[in-house]
Parts: C-alpha cells; structure tokens; sequence
C-alpha cells in the first residue's frame, strides 16, 4: 500500500513497544514499512487518513493546505490527521513550514500488516484495517465507473474489469503474487521520479485480490 497504496494502499505493507519499524527496502524503488502494533493499525484504518498518506506517496511531500485542496477536507482537519500520521511514525517532516504551511511525506510507500498473528488484539486491529482498505479500493472502482463513460476511449479500453477462477495451491498462489509484483515494480520508481513518467501517463490503482473462495475445500473438484 502506497497502500496502499496501499494498499498503496490504498495497500497500502513495530515492534512490540508500540512503534513502527523504519522501513527497509526489499527492492530498488519499493521502501516497505511495516507495521505490527494493533494502536497503529487503527490509528491508520481512518479513511481520512489513508487519503493523506496515499497522497504523500503518489504526489510527493505536501502541505496540510495543499492536501486539503486535493482531498476535499478542511486545512484544519488535514492538518490534525497528519500530526495523528506523524506521532504513529508513518509519515514525518519534509522541511521547513509553520503550522498548516509545513510540508510532510510518507516515510515509506509501502505498509506491509502481518498476514497472521498469534496475538488476538493484533489479528483483530488488522482485520479492521483490511476492512477499510477494501472499502477504499472499491469506492474508488465506484468512481471509476461514475466517470468512465466521459473518458477517452483508449482509457476505457486500458482500464481492467474482470475474474478468473484458477485451481491453485497457496505456494502457487504466493508464487503467482510474486510474479504480479514483479511487474508492477518496473514502473514504480515513476511515484518519486516525475521525470521518468511518459507524458500521457496517469495515476492507476492497480489492485491485487486473490483469495479461496468461500465453502470450496482442497481437493474439491466440482
């Protein structure tokens, strides 16, 4: 997730003392956070919030005043969630400002959440944040279609809508989403280098969903 994106992330992926790990890299361009603190998660599970950070990765270090025009939220209230944004850790100060006037980022572009967890408090702070991401994703998909009609045609056709049904096993599955990031991070490094962006190239959410569907079992072969 820049979640967001994530889920950059819109998906956009601590220690146990309740603050968050510095990001580490795990690719040239793709600098994760990750985030194991169950106050942490419901800090960010805020819509209002995830807009912020998706901003601050998709369109670089931003003032509270310049996000409000962006997100459609007060300067006030863009302000107060960025600080809630900066004391969990997961954005900070990008130079120099006073008040609504000072400019922030993302520490990282990715937030990386546990996909299990012993922890029962932590397994339910992150169901929740899961839970608003997808929100998220499909009101945006919502919008998408609200305004499709009105966009050229090449966009129309470019823009992806559909399933498939695969028989697979969960380490062809992690193999699968392995592949899919692969690709993807071939053209990530144009969130933080505009000049490598082509001129007619547009912010895409690409969203990553696979999951087994439900009652189906392993080896079920209807």
């Amino acid at each position: 997730m820049p979640n967001e994106p994530s889920t950059p992330v819109p998906h956009p992926d601590a220690d146990d003392r309740g603050t968050p790990d510095q990001p580490a890299a795990s690719g040239p361009e793709r600098s994760v956070q990750r985030v194991t603190d169950p106050v942490t998660l419901r800090a960010l599970a805020h819509p209002t919030r995830l807009g912020l950070l998706g901003l601050l990765r998709s369109r670089g270090p931003l003032t509270a005043t310049q996000a409000a025009g962006l997100i459609g939220e007060s300067s006030a209230s863009c302000s107060f969630h960025l600080r809630q944004l900066a004391k969990y850790g997961l954005v900070e100060e990008a130079g120099t400002g006073r008040g609504r006037e000072r400019p922030w980022r993302a520490v990282a572009m990715f937030t990386d959440v546990p996909e299990l967890a012993e922890d029962p408090d932590l397994a339910e702070a992150a169901g929740q944040f899961r839970a608003v991401i997808v929100e998220r994703y499909f009101a945006q998909l919502r919008r998408w279609l609200e305004v499709r009609a009105d966009e050229p045609a090449e966009w129309q056709q470019a823009a992806q809508l559909g399933d498939t049904l695969l028989y697979l096993t969960a380490a062809e599955l992690t193999e699968l989403g392995d592949q899919v990031r692969a690709l993807t991070d071939r053209y990530i490094g144009r969130l933080t280098d505009p000049g490598s962006r082509p001129p007619d190239a547009r912010l895409v959410g690409y969203l990553h969903l696979a999951f087994p569907l439900a009652g189906d079992q392993p080896g079920d072969t209807r």
